[in-house]
């Protein structure tokens, strides 16, 4: 081993101390713990993919892949998501009854980074699939569960912001004529990146009512009155056929009590090529990324052999857990620190503790050359060291 890379890992890759681990476990416990509560199962899939299936499949960008031969000399991949892997799951061996299903996952998926930016590699994502099932109900249902999950996490300044990309296409595409020029400025939707879709808009052949009208877009956030304003700008029928599934959707999540969550805005567009249909994103804080998204699917299990539509969302365990900050999500940790003489005392009061599902340390006292220092990362610390020790300690 050269000492070059002797503490080095590799690109977006990090380390997890025992500290921000227990955080993350506390955090995943809730979010499992929700999610089962409404019906859903959860289920692995493998680390290591095909390429030629779920790597092809995905939406994630060829040069974010982890790729790598095995034995036979198939390429294989790092799974970049848990969407494409459930789908070739969900075809393969559990749709055979074509039955609505409800699915649920917890891994690590892993992203190739081109040069250090902050941005990890390898990441946790915790997330739900509802597959087969095309009603609008569904939708609802997984954008209420993703805000149900959130707060048993104990977060509180959150918000979803929910928008429909089949209304984006059908409107760029009505204005702009060309998938071409829609794609270009959609990228600019997706990268937040308002300036520079002026910059651009102004660049493009169209008329000044044209361009106006790809101005207001802009201005689709906010309450229910967006969608009354969409219907505005768009002409054709699937775009209006979108805008009324908003409607729709918004009266169910009203029924469902979380219409204070959500707010629409219609711009909000995916990297994702397979969605759809209904998109969301949501926000919390002062994080600058989303700490979740999720949407609508309709063409990627075709991809397995299945025809049939899907939505769900995923969490970004890294980025909830900034979101939460210093917030108090673990159990306090008892010490007991004893000398030889009193050490089957101290095994006895650990047990007890233990039954009352309290965290307990046992520490011989000849072991610690910093006694106070010690004591100092626990919440409670006992002494079982002689008379006059525990005397000292109590005062």
């Amino acid at each position: 081993m050269t000492r070059l890379f002797m503490f080095e890992k590799p690109l977006g890759m990090r380390d997890t101390l025992p500290n921000l681990y227990e955080k993350k476990h506390s955090v995943r416990s809730r979010l499992e713990q929700s999610i089962k509560l409404w019906g859903y199962q959860f289920l692995e899939t493998p680390t290591l993919e095909y390429f030629e299936t779920v790597g092809s499949a995905s939406a994630i960008l060829d040069q974010q892949l982890f790729k790598l031969l095995d034995a036979q000399g198939h390429t294989l991949v790092l799974r970049p998501d848990m969407t494409t892997p459930i789908a070739r799951v969900a075809a393969s061996r559990m749709l055979k009854e074509d039955l609505p299903l409800r699915i649920a996952y917890s891994a690590n998926v892993f992203r190739a980074q081109q040069r250090e930016g902050g941005r990890p590699a390898e990441f946790e994502q915790i997330g739900v699939e509802c597959l087969n099932d095309e009603t609008i109900s569904s939708d609802g249902e997984v954008i209420a569960l993703m805000i149900s999950s959130l707060i048993e996490t104990g977060l509180e300044d959150f918000q979803l912001s929910i928008g429909h990309i089949g209304f984006v296409e059908e409107l760029f595409l009505q204005i702009l004529g060309t998938e071409e020029r829609s794609k270009a400025l959609r990228k600019f939707l997706y990268e937040k990146n308002y300036v520079g879709y002026r910059q651009h808009l102004q660049s493009l052949p169209l008329s000044s009512i044209d361009k106006q009208r790809l101005l207001d877009f802009l201005e689709l956030r906010g309450g229910e009155e967006v969608i009354e304003k969409a219907f505005g700008l768009i002409e054709n029928e699937k775009g209006r056929e979108a805008l009324l599934r908003l409607s729709e959707l918004q009266v169910i999540l009203r029924d469902y009590g979380v219409q204070n969550r959500v707010r629409f805005d219609l711009t909000v567009v995916s990297h994702m090529s397979y969605y759809t249909g209904i998109l969301f994103e949501a926000y919390a804080g002062n994080v600058g990324f989303p700490i979740g998204s999720g949407g609508r699917y309709g063409k990627l299990l075709e991809k397995f052999g299945k025809s049939c539509s899907a939505t769900g969302f995923a969490v970004r365990v890294d980025r909830l857990l900034e979101a939460l900050g210093g917030n108090n999500i673990q159990e306090p940790a008892h010490c007991i620190f004893f000398s030889p003489e009193r050490r089957e005392e101290a095994f006895k009061l650990a047990i007890e503790l233990r039954k009352q599902n309290k965290k307990t340390v046992l520490q011989d006292i000849s072991g610690v050359k910093d006694l106070d220092a010690f004591s100092k990362k626990y919440d409670n610390a006992d002494y079982l060291i002689g008379k006059a020790r525990k005397e000292s300690a109590n005062e």
